[in-house]
C-alpha cells in the first residue's frame, strides 16, 4: 500500500527518469485513490496503486485534449517498471485500469477542471477535481458494489445536484437496465432518495 510520502517518491522519480531517457514530455491524467490522497480531497490514508486514465496533449492553439490508448507508450511503459524496481513496487504500480471508466466520454468540463503538479521537465500529472471524482466514484460504487469506492464518494460529500449530474453520467457508460436498477437502489441506500426519480 502507498502513502501519499510513497506516491510523491514514485512520481518524482518517474519524472527523474524520463528526464535521462530524454523522453517526450509526458501529461498523464489520474483519478482515484492517489489522486484523492494527494490534492487532500479525502483523508484516506492509502491507496494500491495510480490509476491512469489517459494523457492530454496542446492542440496549436494552446487548447488541450483527452487521449485514449490502447496501450501505454512503450518507452513510459519501460520507466514505470523501472520505478518499481527501483522502489520495490508491484510492476503496475502506475496502471491502466480505469480507462474504461470513459470509453462514452468524459464528464462534461473535466479537463478545465485538472488540477496539475510537475513532476521534473518531462511529466505533468493531472489530478482530477471533486466533482469528477464524485462522477467516477458513483460510476465505480455501482460496478463493485460497497467498499472502498462508496467510503470515498460518502467523504467527499456530494450535494444532492452533483450526485444527480454524476448519476447522469454513469448512465452514458452503461445504460443497461440491470445497472441503472443497481445505482437507484444504491442512491436509496445512501440517502439520495429524491434524486432516483429524477434519473
Amino acid at each position: 500500500m502507498l502513502n501519499k510520502q510513497d506516491l510523491e517518491k514514485a512520481l518524482n522519480l518517474l519524472g527523474k527518469r524520463l528526464e535521462l531517457e530524454n523522453t517526450e514530455p509526458f501529461e498523464i491524467v489520474v483519478c482515484g485513490g492517489s489522486a484523492l490522497i494527494i490534492t487532500g480531497l479525502i483523508n484516506r490514508v492509502f491507496t494500491k496503486d495510480v490509476d491512469l486514465i489517459g494523457f492530454i496533449s496542446k492542440t496549436d492553439n494552446g487548447e488541450f485534449i483527452f487521449d485514449e490508448y490502447n496501450k501505454l507508450p512503450e518507452i513510459f511503459e519501460k520507466t514505470v517498471k523501472q520505478v518499481a524496481l527501483d522502489l520495490g513496487l508491484s510492476n503496475d504500480w502506475l496502471n491502466t485500469g480505469p480507462k474504461d471508466l470513459v470509453k462514452q466520454g468524459l464528464p462534461q468540463g473535466l479537463i478545465s477542471r485538472l488540477q496539475p503538479k510537475q513532476y521534473g521537465s518531462k511529466l505533468t500529472v493531472h489530478f482530477i477535481s471533486r466533482i469528477d471524482q464524485i462522477y467516477f466514484k458513483v460510476y465505480a460504487s455501482v460496478d463493485s458494489g460497497p467498499g472502498r469506492h462508496v467510503d470515498d464518494l460518502l467523504e467527499l460529500k456530494p450535494t444532492s445536484a452533483e450526485i444527480e449530474g454524476a448519476a447522469k453520467w454513469a448512465l452514458t457508460q452503461d445504460p443497461s437496465g440491470n445497472f441503472k436498477q443497481i445505482l437507484k437502489d444504491m442512491l436509496e441506500k445512501l440517502g439520495y432518495g429524491p434524486v432516483v426519480k429524477r434519473i
